[in-house]
C-alpha cells in the first residue's frame, strides 16, 4: 500500500472510531489535541490499527504516535502487506 491509501484508511478509521466528520480529519491531527482522545480512546484505535494492518504495535511505540501521520508513518514501516 502506498502510503496515501494508508493514510487514507487511517483518517477514515478515525471519523468513524472518534465520531469526526471525515471531512475535518487529515495526517495533521493529533490525537489527545484535536481529537480529545484520552487513553482507553488511543488504546482502542491501535488495537483496530493492528487488526487492520497487521502491525505489532508495542506500549513504547504507541506512545511515540501523536498524529494521524505518524500513525501511518508506522503502519507503513511495520505492517504486513495488504
Amino acid at each position: 500500500m502506498t502510503k496515501e491509501e494508508v493514510l487514507t484508511k487511517i483518517c477514515d478509521m478515525v471519523a468513524d472510531q472518534f465520531s469526526v466528520n471525515r471531512d475535518k480529519v487529515n495526517g495533521k491531527l493529533n490525537f489527545q489535541n484535536d481529537l480529545d482522545a484520552d487513553s482507553i480512546d488511543f488504546v482502542e484505535f491501535v488495537l483496530s490499527l493492528e487488526n487492520e494492518f497487521g502491525a505489532e504495535i508495542s506500549d513504547e511505540a504507541a506512545e511515540k504516535i501523536q498524529t494521524i501521520d505518524e500513525a501511518a508513518d508506522f503502519v507503513i514501516a511495520n505492517a504486513d502487506n495488504k
